[in-house]
């Protein structure tokens, strides 16, 4: 894949670096700089810090007790030669100049502050102490300075500029050429050495998120059905830091939606068969009733009442039939999509198995079955849905009823503590084929003998849902004497 510039998090980590660099490169010219010159001028200061004093006694400035104007006159022609790094002035006592060593056309100040001077020579430790440059009228530099003729009886101050002007040009070409040369190359070279550095080690540390990300775009770009090679060295090394947090992550994220995707794929399957099933188990009554009520049509005249009469049956009886098949899919539907909801609450659950085995009654009768309620009944009180309750029992024992050969028995038997309550409706019947048990309560399976029995295969179905959605269950199995047992089982009120 093609990744343009800055797109990528290496080039941004890369480019982050290098104005970091940048930065401290400057920052660090700069704070050098400043403290060189400040390191200089206190080194300077305390250097020459007696340098006004010797002048005086060198040069013999002061005789019997007073100022030597042709030996100061002298003085500053000789430091104009011989030295025009310093700078010499005569200072009165307000601060005044005099006289000095300097090119009068550069001086800009009539007077120099006092404060300074002052300072330096109650504390000769202090550095640096900076003074009016006579030059400027905002420069300050390091200065010598002594009272004149003498401290005890001073009439002024010689006043030595330690750093005047010529020794600021001859300092400014030094730096233009040579040292702003060499700290520029020692800038690059830290710069360049210091990039490499960085650069590596970003490298190493977005090497895995590269691997990840070629995974990621790999798995998105595929059907998703199988999940991706491990990004990680073992699915059991410990995650070390974030990047390892995020690869397990994904792992588990892509082994979920591989799963998922399996499980679509699945219920698209399903729903396939269960389109085909639902369209030939419509299409049978619904095929009955128009042939029926076409060859009432065609052959009325010809057939006698009682005919007549059988056939119509047959059609209403289909009819029917086409009429429960709808409502149990419509009714499967709104459980599946959750738009049937329970509304759970404390009932007797012995007292609705007795209802609804008296209801079941004259259907039994009519059969010959005996229907038994036994068991203990639990004390408990069950927490469900009444009405899907009722309506799980109604199809179980309808069911019982129905397998049940004629002079069999159908009971019902209670169980249950505080923690849950169990009805199981057992038959005589032929039970269920092992094969089926499974399968038993998929939509539309009927197993064998399904088909002769007239059921859609819809109603366990129906009933596995309802007792799932209440918190309960319904479960199926042979009995060792023979016949089906179903059982279902549902939450202790305040369980």
């Amino acid at each position: 894949m093609i990744r343009f510039p800055l797109k990528t998090l290496y080039a941004r980590l890369a480019l982050g670096l290098f104005l970091l660099l940048v930065t401290v490169g400057i920052s660090y010219a700069f704070l050098s700089g400043y403290t060189l010159r400040e390191y200089q001028a206190s080194l300077n200061q305390e250097l020459n810090r007696d340098l006004a004093r010797n002048l005086v006694a060198d040069r013999n400035l002061v005789d019997e007790g007073r100022l030597n104007e042709a030996a100061l006159q002298e003085l500053f022609s000789l430091y104009m030669t011989i030295n025009p790094s310093i700078e010499i002035y005569l200072l009165d006592r307000a601060g005044q100049i005099l006289a000095y060593s300097a090119d009068p056309a550069r001086i800009k100040r009539k007077r120099v502050s006092l404060e300074p001077i002052r300072a330096l020579l109650a504390n000769q430790e202090e550095y640096p102490v900076l003074g009016d440059d006579p030059r400027s009228h905002d420069r300050r530099k390091v200065f010598s300075v002594t009272p004149v003729p003498s401290a005890d009886a001073p009439e002024g101050y010689l006043y030595v500029v330690l750093r005047g002007e010529e020794y600021d040009m001859a300092e400014t070409m030094a730096r233009s050429d040579q040292f702003i040369a060499m700290g520029a190359w020692a800038l690059a070279i830290s710069l360049v050495l210091g990039l490499l550095a960085g650069l590596a080690v970003f490298r190493l540390l977005t090497r895995r998120l590269a691997r990840l990300t070629d995974r990621v775009e790999t798995f998105a770009g595929s059907d998703m059905s199988q999940a991706p090679a491990l990004v990680r060295d073992s699915p059991a090394m410990p995650a070390r830091d974030e990047i390892d947090h995020l690869a397990l992550r994904f792992e588990q994220m892509a082994a979920r939606i591989a799963a998922q995707m399996e499980q679509l794929r699945d219920k698209d399957t399903q729903r396939r068969h269960l389109v085909a099933r639902v369209s030939h188990d419509l299409r049978t009554p619904l095929a009955s009733v128009q042939g029926y009520i076409e060859a009432l049509g065609l052959k009325h005249d010809r057939l006698s009442a009682d005919e007549r009469q059988a056939w119509l049956d047959i059609a209403l009886k289909e009819s029917h039939r086409l009429g429960r098949l709808v409502d149990e899919l419509f009714e499967l539907a709104a459980l599946d999509a959750r738009e049937t909801t329970p509304s759970p609450e404390p009932f007797v659950l012995a007292e609705l198995v007795h209802d609804v085995a008296q209801k079941h009654g004259p259907a039994a009768a009519g059969k010959r079955v005996c229907l038994d309620v036994g068991g203990q009944p639990p004390t408990a009180m069950a927490l469900g849905d009444l009405a899907m309750t009722e309506r799980v029992l109604d199809n179980l024992i309808g069911n019982a009823i129905a397998f049940s050969p004629k002079g069999g028995r159908v009971t019902l038997s209670l169980s249950g503590d505080d923690c849950g309550l169990a009805v199981a409706v057992q038959d005589q019947g032929p039970g269920i084929a092992e094969q089926d048990l499974p399968h038993i309560f998929e939509p539309f399976y009927r197993g064998s003998g399904g088909e002769a029995s007239g059921h859609s295969g819809l109603g366990l179905a129906i009933a596995e849902r309802m007792m799932t959605l209440q918190g309960g269950s319904v479960q199926a199995a042979n009995c060792p004497s023979g016949g089906a047992q179903f059982t279902l089982r549902l939450p202790a009120a305040g369980a």
